[in-house]
């Protein structure tokens, strides 16, 4: 027996096929066709900005000269010398060719309008939203701080935490950040005095902007934190904590690292859009930043800047996602390695009267809406322009002096129609592609870095621009942080304990998944579905304000805002009617969302 097993140790030993170097083999082989798959992503998308200009059917001669010099005339001979200077015969692929020859040298090639170099432009507007991007994650750090400090004090004092409503941090989260940031420059930078409302110049000028993309970005992270807390703080460990007398501190920092795994691919996709999708708080800042930078370039059709952009943001993206997830397998530790995990399912009761504050807020939605569908949207009154509200109007007018409860009435049905049937598409593709990691994962990393309105572009180029078009390029990339969210989750849910109880019973996989996973990870992604519903209707107003939406005398909230935004320091009324009512359904949604997609812990 001795010589037997002295024989066969060895030899097991030296076998180069094991189960360690199968299970490695697996491993890299998942990562290099993970690698290979965000490659090829991204080479797409930089492929569809190469051709857009010609899938937008428009000249891009003639754009770049309107853009080089607006008053000069696009005569034959003008546009015939721009389309030699910029090569343009050689088509969209032969001049995509040449700029990925020169990108692998180090040169991004020469912007076609100004014909400055294009590397240095884009990494100093990449310096620029970086800083802004970190000053940001700061604010919302502290504001999602300020959410879960009331549960955070449960915990650490031993008291269980019932699940509220969170209308506070929903109100804040619907805070339109265009709206935020006039609201700040005005009164804080311009009236006050206190800081400087336009320039990049120093850290004084980073606090506004920081301010106003931090502050509903750390509402919304806080309240998925704060889902999540009430949860961690019932869980077996942390009762065995408790009765060894841990101090609270010390339970307090034990939960956020139970939490905070789930959370930090989404943390990381708000850091990749805080970079390139702030185009509006840098526009009112007046801040040289990556995505105002993209934006102009997307709309001079500068390919050179725009597809160097772009490419700077998949990049960015890939590295955030990629230490997003390794922070997340840091903190969660060998527990999920060893699938010891509990499910982290939100505890029951549901919060009292959890039924009653949806009707409640609902039927004032209903009457509002109700009160000013019988006035008139459109009839102007030159003589009553930016009204302050009184009993003929009681919301005030606006500009061209119609009612603004008339139009605020008229705008909900189609805004809220189309926002929820958009969420309601989001939410289904995202909880799906969620489903299968390894194949979202690129996509959602590629599809967060898109500014929405280099999305809003390649949807009109490809669909054509009509009504249609914002849907679909709002739809196109609100799916991903609920996949990110869906992944992480389910990521920690394969490792619950019942989980595997329920495969060691013999559970075949399409069992487990749609009797285990999919309902241990759908109530809290329902929920954030729902609290992302006011910036869906915020990204469709985007879109309209760029002239890809809902076009004038059209009285959508989004058109409202855009519309009231120039006269938020004389008529702040305008502004505030269609911004309540985002907030109104922000709250609302996160009402419905507490009371009726609730999970009682295991």
């Amino acid at each position: 027996m001795p010589r037997t097993m002295s024989r066969i140790v060895p030899r097991a030993v030296r076998q180069p096929h094991g189960p360690r170097a199968v299970r490695w083999s697996v491993v890299v082989g998942g990562r290099l066709g993970g690698v290979v798959w965000r490659v090829c992503v991204a080479g797409a998308l930089v492929c569809g900005i190469a051709v857009l200009p010609w899938l937008s059917r428009t000249d891009p001669a003639r754009t770049v000269l309107r853009a080089r010099a607006a008053e000069r005339a696009p005569d034959p001979t003008a546009l015939a010398a721009v389309r030699e200077q910029l090569g343009l015969d050689a088509g969209p692929f032969g001049l995509l060719r040449q700029w990925v020859g020169g990108l692998a040298h180090g040169d991004a090639g020469r912007s076609w309008i100004s014909g400055a170099e294009v590397a240095p432009t884009v990494t100093g507007a990449l310096g620029a939203s970086l800083v802004l991007m970190g000053a940001a994650l700061l604010v919302a750090a502290l504001t999602a701080g300020a959410v879960c400090a009331r549960t955070l004090w449960r915990g650490a004092t031993h008291r269980a935490a019932p699940p509220r409503a969170g209308a506070a941090a929903a109100t804040l989260a619907a805070l339109p950040d265009f709206l935020l940031a006039s609201v700040l420059a005005a009164v804080v930078g311009v009236q006050l005095g206190w800081l400087p409302a336009l320039g990049w110049y120093g850290p004084r000028w980073t606090v506004l902007p920081a301010l106003a993309l931090g502050l509903p970005a750390g509402a919304l992270l806080g309240r998925l934190l704060d889902d999540l807390l009430p949860a961690a703080f019932t869980e077996p460990w942390a009762v065995a904590a408790t009765a060894r007398g841990v101090p609270g501190h010390r339970l307090v920092r034990m939960a956020l690292r139970r939490c905070l795994p789930a959370l930090l691919p989404n943390a990381g996709l708000f850091a990749v859009g805080l970079t390139g999708g702030s185009v509006a708080v840098e526009q009112v800042f007046d801040i040289p930043g990556l995505g105002r930078a993209t934006l102009q370039a997307a709309l001079a059709q500068d390919l050179p800047v725009l597809q160097a952009g772009t490419l700077a943001l998949v990049v960015l993206g890939a590295v955030v996602a990629g230490l997003a997830r390794l922070g997340a397998r840091v903190l969660t530790g060998p527990a999920l390695r060893d699938r010891a995990l509990p499910s982290l399912h939100r505890p029951a009761p549901a919060p009292a009267g959890g039924r009653v504050v949806p009707l409640v807020l609902g039927a004032v939605l209903l009457l509002v809406v109700g009160a000013g569908l019988a006035r008139d949207p459109l009839a102007l009154d030159t003589t009553a322009r930016l009204r302050a509200p009184g009993r003929s109007h009681p919301l005030g007018t606006d500009a061209l002096g119609r009612d603004v409860l008339a139009r605020f009435a008229h705008g909900a049905l189609g805004t809220l129609a189309l926002a929820l049937a958009i969420s309601a598409a989001a939410l289904v593709l995202g909880v799906l592609l969620g489903l299968v990691p390894r194949l979202s994962g690129p996509l959602v990393d590629t599809v967060n870095a898109v500014p929405p309105v280099l999305a809003g572009l390649l949807v009109a180029g490809v669909a054509g621009s009509g009504p249609a078009t914002p849907a679909l390029a709002v739809t196109a990339v609100a799916w991903a942080p609920l996949a990110a969210h869906t992944s992480a989750l389910l990521r920690q849910e394969r490792a619950a304990t019942h989980v595997v109880a329920t495969r060691g019973l013999g559970a075949g996989r399409w069992y487990v998944l749609w009797r285990e996973l999919v309902p241990g990870v759908l109530p809290a992604v329902v929920r954030h579905g729902l609290l992302r519903l006011p910036g869906v209707a915020l990204a469709l107003a985007a879109l309209g304000f760029l002239g890809l939406g809902a076009q004038p005398p059209s009285a959508d909230w989004g058109r409202l805002l855009s519309e009231n935004q120039p006269y938020v320091e004389r008529a702040p009324w305008g502004v505030l009617a269609p911004a309540g009512g985002l907030a109104l359904v922000g709250v609302l949604a996160v009402a419905v969302g507490g009371s009726r997609f609730r999970k009682g812990a295991s």
